[in-house]
């Protein structure tokens, strides 16, 4: 598959012309809001990105997606997206072609990218030469973090969209329970819940369906205009305190236990100043934000463990 095409879902025998009709604007002109507005959601192939496109496709969205590869189509037309652009993020003449049309874009960057805050601010100039209207970018709970660089990297983006002109919400989202899918049948086999930093430290966790959710509302209303929000589950949990949710879902005892990060291969190498913050500190915030939005209780991670089971046959009784 070439780089830089359209890959059609559920409109066939159609062009780009046709999906998006609105063709080309002058540099920095605003594309006039439709009734139908037309969305890019990045991360579209996502395993976790992937449920912002999958909830932006029950709602009345022109839905485009980006993917790097043919793989990746084929995940984000799972996800409900109707086009699929292949591309490379920091391939900027791809940008302008998938961001052609576009009046709304949400965006996630892939974790730990090489040159993350230079790519999205580049990409914030993209949409602001297409004329996008809006900008939702899932960024990360507390970006002043320096010292570390998945946090820092997100700072400057918001300031480049802060500064763009354009309407933006910022989603500061708190860690994934997705993190524990992985890794569940390990938990459940061995009977240890282990991570490279203290089983001390307390986080605060949301489930991505419930940041998915929030997405989708800043993408098709207004209410969240120009806000930033941390979004956060009930509960400030350390190691053992997971670990005695997943037991009592499992039904036997897990114990936490912390992996030596020194333990660890060269590949996390990125990952040590997260893994020593979290260490020492860890990272909480609160839910009163994530309740008022969605207007019901937060997904529970005790909940997520429970489908987990279920999905994993690993389940109590």
């Amino acid at each position: 598959m070439r780089r830089g095409i359209l890959v059609r879902n559920r409109i066939p025998n159609v062009s780009h012309r046709d999906v998006v009709p609105k063709g080309n604007v002058a540099k920095g002109v605003r594309l006039e809001a439709s009734a139908t507005p037309t969305v890019l959601a990045f991360g579209a192939s996502g395993h976790v990105a992937g449920l912002v496109a999958a909830a932006l496709a029950q709602r009345n969205v022109a839905l485009r997606g980006f993917a790097k590869d043919e793989a990746g189509a084929e995940r984000a037309k799972a996800n409900g997206v109707e086009e699929i652009f292949v591309g490379n993020l920091t391939d900027f003449a791809s940008l302008n072609s998938v961001l052609e049309g576009i009046e709304r874009v949400f965006y996630i960057a892939p974790a730990f990218m090489p040159q993350e805050a230079e790519t999205g601010i580049r990409l914030v100039e993209a949409c602001v030469a297409a004329g996008v209207q809006r900008f939702v970018f899932s960024s990360v709970i507390h970006p002043v973090l320096s010292s570390l660089s998945n946090h820092a990297a997100k700072a400057p983006v918001e300031e480049a969209v802060l500064d763009s002109g354009m309407e933006y919400t910022f989603l500061h989202p708190g860690l994934f329970f997705q993190n524990y899918e992985g890794g569940w049948r390990k938990i459940a086999q061995s009977g240890q819940l282990a991570e490279p930093w203290s089983s001390e430290t307390k986080f605060s966790r949301v489930d991505y369906r419930d940041v998915a959710e929030v997405a989708a509302i800043a993408i098709t209303e207004d209410r969240l205009l120009h806000g930033t929000f941390e979004l956060c589950a009930d509960g400030w949990l350390n190691r053992h305190d997971v670990a005695h949710q997943a037991g009592e879902v499992l039904g036997q005892e897990i114990k936490a236990v912390r992996i030596d990060p020194d333990t660890l291969d060269d590949n996390t190498k990125p990952m040590r100043p997260m893994f020593e913050h979290y260490d020492r500190v860890g990272l909480c915030g609160n839910s009163l934000t994530l309740r008022a939005i969605l207007g019901r209780e937060p997904r529970s991670l005790k909940a997520y463990f429970e489908e987990l089971a279920k999905s994993k046959g690993h389940q109590n009784g």
